[in-house]
């Protein structure tokens, strides 16, 4: 054989080894510009060019993991942009494929890669996102409703329709994990029975992620299966998973990337500790510049833990804190464990941390003394607020405030429950949901700065609205409601409990039942409110209230001289002309645009949009049923599959949501953002066409967040210096792809650049 002969066959092989790791030598590469600090280069297949697919590029060189996704354009290039001095590992994933091998690279120079088709439908899959497995579940028939228990459909009596049993589905299973991810869809055993032993399974006391809740979640997820009716909710499951072992397949695939789903750049790093996060906040709400460049924070709720992230060198350090009931808020020594129960994080303009601390499930820690039986001033009628509406102030809800220039923490003990939290408009007040079902609830936060008096500081206003006005049309601008101290000139609530309907909330969730109204009074509601927003437009806060079914929004104002002046109005979703379903149902987000419009986050799969400013009617008689403005209201389907025989919503779930008042993300001021909490994406929408854009998440699979918030950390820089922040937030981490050995969650930021090869 010939030298010349020996030396092709040599380099013909090399060349083909260097293929099968996913690295080869391409003429195509000339097209993508090389940057000292960026990755580009062509990703072809056996047919050309592979268009949107992901390039994922991942280093444990810096302080914590950091990952790097981009998407490929029409012609195969992609470009990592902005990247560390690092050596990363490489590869290339899509729908349709396999994942090619893996190549180190570093910036600077360029890499090609070989795209591999999976070899069968059922390979394919595996990485398709969790509502296209979920979708192959088949929820009882809708005329298999009302439920006549146990001896007879085995459907609980309490599920009177599907949209129930269905909002119990989403709200109840999935806010803690998604569903339809490879840890729910795979059993060894499918039977009934291996579906009850699996719910009865609980990570034991100490456990890193979960604390000593294990038990907690495993008595919720019973609790939850019991309520639609055991051993029906179980054979449900059970087929489920049966015929997925059986070999059934999504009955679609996912759409690959495309348009400007092709500019989104995400970048992640791992944070917590392995631990789980609720939420993140970067800045405030209302002014994006808060904060420019410093950590963005998050809360560990089983651990007692305030989170914070560096993005710029990947450093981490954790802040414990403990809430001594009824005295102060302190902060503790690195070694020391904490004993607090942050839930959720909000940062306002001086670029403090405010943390609903929610007292340990509403109960004291094993070491601490049981709180006391009340705080005097929420029921003290000397105070104005205890006199028109008094509260039972037992101290179990703290308002915690954590300055991390100074390093200091203090904190409100409220006389009402607490969930999420959001500023006013004007930035001086902050808001609370939650509030016993009974209120809404507040901290000025500049009498609070001022004097640091718990009374004084607080507020809150029961929810009453104007059901005897005589002239509806007259409402806008003027108060007709009487908030007093005597109760007896208010209509007073029904509250529904037991109703069925799971979820953080319990079955605390009221309203005003089918009674008969005083069409002379006002009336009183009550409901957990659960999302919160400010509206810029007009000073209003908006909540989704989330009982009963199908759940409301909330308008509520305090006007000039609360608790006398304070407003609030209810609606309801659209019904569906068979007169028992809804258009939307499960709301859990809520976020206003600056035109007012208000967005809301479905769990049954939906993108609701209420317009307030359409209604005819806010007041008198017929507001009590929240049926009074259907001209308000239309809502988009969500992207992905719909399970079988159901008649609105979708496979998705979408946890909370937030209007980019700000442009943060790059798609414009305004755009509304949900979570696509069973579809590892957020779902932004373009409001010149109210298309839905799918920001999916493809690595670590199994994004699963509940908020989200957008920074501006130098306007000068373009898409580079601002971002839109969310988190993994599921409380079993091992769920995410690697299962135990997954190093916990990841803090993502999203940014839309110009193009697929902007740098």
């Amino acid at each position: 054989m010939s030298k010349s002969i020996l030396r092709l066959l040599l380099t013909t092989t090399c060349a083909a080894a260097f293929g099968a790791v996913g690295v080869q030598a391409s003429h195509a590469a000339d097209a993508v510009p090389v940057y000292a600090d960026g990755i580009g280069g062509v990703v072809t297949g056996p047919k050309g060019p592979e268009a949107g697919v992901w390039v994922i590029a991942e280093t444990h060189d810096l302080a914590t993991r950091m990952i790097k996704i981009v998407v490929t354009d029409d012609q195969g290039r992609f470009m990592l942009p902005d990247m560390p001095k690092a050596k990363y590992d490489v590869w290339v994933r899509g729908y349709g494929l396999v994942d090619s091998k893996h190549a180190q690279g570093t910036p600077g120079k360029n890499m090609n890669f070989t795209a591999i088709p999976a070899p069968d439908a059922k390979t394919a899959a595996e990485i398709y996102p969790a509502n296209y497995w979920y979708a192959l579940i088949q929820p009882p028939p809708a005329s298999d409703f009302p439920g006549t228990g146990p001896k007879g459909n085995g459907i609980a009596p309490t599920m009177m329709t599907q949209q129930m049993w269905l909002s119990q589905m989403k709200d109840g299973c999935g806010f803690c994990h998604q569903q339809g991810d490879k840890t729910t869809r795979t059993l060894l055993d499918n039977t009934p029975e291996g579906w009850a032993e699996r719910i009865t399974k609980q990570r034991p006391d100490g456990d890193h992620v979960l604390g000593d809740h294990g038990k907690d979640f495993a008595a919720f997820m019973g609790n939850t299966m019991t309520s639609f009716g055991r051993q029906r909710a179980l054979t449900m499951w059970s087929d489920w998973t049966k015929r997925i072992a059986d070999g059934a397949l999504p009955k679609e695939a996912p759409p690959r990337p495309s348009g400007i789903e092709r500019n989104l750049v995400l970048t992640s790093w791992d944070w917590a500790n392995g631990r789980y996060v609720h939420d993140n906040i970067s800045t405030d709400r209302h002014n994006p510049n808060v904060n420019a460049n410093g950590p963005i924070y998050g809360v560990i709720g089983m651990a007692g833990y305030i989170e914070a992230l560096d993005p710029i060198t990947g450093k981490q350090r954790e802040v414990g804190y403990k809430v001594n009931l009824n005295k102060n808020v302190e902060l503790l020594p690195e070694n020391k464990v904490p004993d607090a129960f942050p839930h959720n994080p909000m940062m306002d303009k001086k670029g403090r941390i405010w943390i609903t601390d929610l007292g340990r499930f509403g109960g004291p820690a094993p070491n601490q003394p049981p709180p006391p039986d009340k705080l005097p001033y929420c029921s003290d009628p000397a105070y104005k607020f205890a006199k028109y509406f008094p509260q039972p102030g037992k101290a179990r809800n703290t308002a915690v405030v954590y300055d991390p220039k100074a390093n200091t923490i203090d904190g409100v003990f409220m006389c009402n429950g607490m969930h999420h939290l959001m500023a006013s408009p004007d930035s001086k007040w902050m808001y609370f949901s939650g509030g016993d079902n009974k209120v809404v609830s507040w901290v000025d936060m500049d009498t609070w700065d001022a004097t640091k008096d718990q009374a004084k500081s607080q507020g809150w206003c029961p929810m009453v609205l104007d059901t005897n006005s005589t002239k509806p049309e007259e409402f806008a601008g003027v108060n007709e409601v009487a908030i007093t101290p005597d109760q007896t000139q208010w209509n007073q609530p029904a509250v529904l409990r037991g109703n069925g309907m799971g979820g953080e909330e319990g079955a605390n969730n009221g309203a005003v039942a089918a009674v008969k109204l005083d069409p002379k009074k006002d009336t009183r509601v009550e409901g957990f409110l659960y999302g919160i927003d400010a509206s810029v437009s007009d000073g209003a806060m908006w909540f989704a209230k989330t009982g009963p079914f199908p759940t409301q929004v909330v308008r509520f104002h305090p006007g000039n001289n609360p608790p006398e002046t304070c407003k609030t109005e209810m609606y309801e979703p659209t019904k569906l002309p068979d007169g028992k379903s809804y258009i939307a149902f499960d709301g859990r987000g809520v976020s206003v645009d600056s035109k007012g419009v208000t967005w809301i986050a479905y769990g049954s799969g939906n993108l609701g949009r209420f317009d307030r400013s359409k209604c005819k009617i806010k007041s008198g008689p017929t507001v009590a049923a929240g049926q009074h403005c259907p001209e308000g209201w239309s809502v988009l389907e969500s992207p992905g599959p719909k399970m079988a025989g159901i008649n609105a919503g979708s496979a998705d779930f979408h946890y909370l949501n937030w209007v980019d008042l700000h442009d943060t993300l790059g798609m414009g001021k305004d755009t509304p953002l949900f979570a696509g909490t069973n579809s590892d994406s957020l779902l932004a929408v373009d409001q010149k066409t109210m298309k839905v854009v799918i920001l999916r998440v493809p690595y670590p699979i199994s994004f699963h967040t509940r908020g989200m918030d957008g920074r501006i950390d130098d306007g000068s820089k373009g898409w580079k210096g601002k971002g839109v922040l969310a988190t993994y937030a599921t409380e079993p981490v091992w769920h995410q792809e690697g299962g135990e050995d997954a190093s916990g969650p990841q803090l993502v930021k999203f940014q839309m650049r110009p193009d697929p090869l902007a740098n």
